[in-house]
């Protein structure tokens, strides 16, 4: 299998409100579109006004990759529909290396040896637990390996891209919490979260009720925390349809951009610009709840480094996360071998995890018919939910990547940055987004997350425990969008929720 990693449109290092004239396309494979072609694409991608019956192909979420809805928790990982049965070989080694226990160095299995020092998992199944979503710790008992923490503190320079907020990660405990150590290696700290409670009143006398939590970080590894440590709590999403987001032209991604609102709508959402590691310039961040990476091959490398210890060509450090501060990390053994091009896990590894990630297969849409489910998608549609969840996109014509190539998927995102407001935030700049802005989380699947992962904790950090309260929670540039489903009445908030759970 040939080493593919996707470029997602550089920028120059003053990189502001990039325009599609600013950026040079640097993926060597696409197609470029004829305009007839782009013509085509702009009618099909036109949201509808006909909520009277489905759109065509709006069944198959991820076009031709659709794979067909199990009834059981594997929904979330096939193989994308259109993958032919010579990849289907590398989609399972992929798997096989995705699912794999790590060990501790030294072992007398090489292949499998240099976990950690610190990490936050042994696998990348045990956070992405059926390539599903994680949750927060429910109980005193209750696992936190789909929880991260991430940390920062304030930088004592700007940044080089403009638009940066300054910070840095913190000089002790790193860019992220692990809560996990190997023998004779303290984990850095444990997570604890409580909750408190407030009734909001919806139209028709209903009730709900959100949940605010509050994490705090307890029995602190290696020295005290920082007073100005900034943290922000992140539950592993799913994985489902990576790499058809990955083949969104960045230009369309960019073409919905209005940073500074000049349309005045209210909503103003941003691109995410971010240091790609691969090509040592600033590309459009897409992946990770505030569009950290701009691609699956950085984002699979920065979580084998962060959450589990292992190093690649992209992070060759055999000790992750640990800082110089960590001494005793720093000096541990590692399971780097040539054979694995002085890595842990090397770039056909690698490579072959991030293929996996890249086509785990959207499920169908279920229930399209539904009166209530149609009505339901009107109300979505009416009430400027589109506004951010955009429905449609086509994917980049790409010779060496048939299963992405040239599809009409319906993500329900526009993987821009939005304010949500203060209720949502965690109050810690990253990149571009300041401590109120999250990437739109694109909403395919959405309502296979009982199914698939036993519960039904959505949001960045797992708060919400319904569709209901999830959208209640949204506040800032959707506050009028989250008013209009309190004062609706009560049958129009059903058919929403009705829709959502057809994703």
């Amino acid at each position: 299998m040939t080493l593919h990693r996707t470029a997602i449109l550089c920028l120059t290092l003053t990189a502001g409100a990039a325009s599609a004239e600013q950026l040079a396309d640097l993926h060597l494979n696409i197609v470029p579109r004829t305009d007839a072609e782009a013509a085509r694409i702009a009618s099909v991608i036109a949201p509808t006004t006909d909520f009277t019956q489905p759109e065509k192909f709006e069944d198959n979420s991820a076009g031709a990759a659709t794979v067909r809805p199990r009834a059981n928790a594997d929904a979330f990982s096939q193989a994308s529909g259109n993958m032919s049965f010579e990849r289907e070989l590398d989609f399972k080694l992929g798997n096989g290396l995705f699912k794999k226990l790590w060990v501790s160095s030294p072992s007398s299995t090489l292949a499998s040896d240099g976990l950690g020092p610190l990490y936050n998992a042994r696998s990348c199944q045990r956070c992405h637990l059926k390539d599903g979503r994680g949750h927060p710790p429910e109980t005193a008992d209750d696992s936190a390996v789909s929880l991260l923490i991430r940390v920062s503190v304030p930088a004592p320079t700007a940044a080089e891209i403009e638009g940066y907020f300054a910070t840095m990660p913190d000089p002790t405990y790193g860019g992220q919490i692990q809560d996990f150590g190997i023998a004779g290696h303290p984990a850095e700290a444990t997570v604890n979260v409580t909750y408190s409670e407030e009734a909001v009143a919806l139209s028709d006398g209903e009730v709900a009720h959100l949940r605010t939590p509050t994490f705090t970080l307890t029995n602190p590894g290696y020295g005290a925390f920082r007073d100005d440590l900034m943290i922000s709590p992140r539950i592993a999403p799913q994985m489902i349809g990576l790499g058809l987001l990955e083949a969104i032209p960045a230009a369309d991604i960019l073409a919905n951009a209005d940073p500074d609102d000049a349309d005045g709508d209210g909503i103003s959402g941003k691109a995410q610009i971010v240091m790609s590691a691969v090509y040592d310039q600033p590309m459009l961040g897409r992946f990770g709840l505030k569009a950290g990476k701009p691609s699956i091959w950085e984002q699979s490398a920065g979580a084998f480094a962060g959450d589990i210890g292992i190093s690649t060509t992209l992070h060759p450090a055999g000790y992750g996360d640990c800082t110089e501060a960590q001494t005793a990390c720093r000096t541990a053994p590692d399971g780097a071998t040539e054979v694995h091009d002085n890595a842990e896990i090397g770039d056909d590894g690698l490579t072959l995890v991030t293929f996996y990630s890249q086509n785990l297969g959207v499920p169908a849409r279920r229930d399209l018919n539904n009166t209530q489910v149609l009505r339901g998608k009107q109300v979505f549609y009416e009430t400027g939910c589109i506004d951010c969840h955009t429905p449609k996109h086509v994917t980049h014509r790409l010779e060496d990547q048939p299963e992405q190539s040239f599809q009409l998927i319906w993500p329900y995102s526009d993987l821009l940055l939005h304010d949500m407001g203060p209720g949502l935030a965690d109050k810690r700049p990253d990149g571009r987004a300041d401590g109120q802005e999250w990437r739109t989380p694109p909403l395919w699947g959405i309502g296979l997350t009982q199914q698939v992962s036993g519960h039904s904790n959505f949001l960045h950090d797992g708060r919400a425990r319904s569709l209901l309260e999830a959208v209640l929670w949204h506040g800032g540039e959707a506050a009028p969008h989250r008013q209009a489903v309190i004062d609706m009445p009560k049958p129009d908030r059903d058919a929403l929720i009705r829709f959502l759970e057809s994703l």
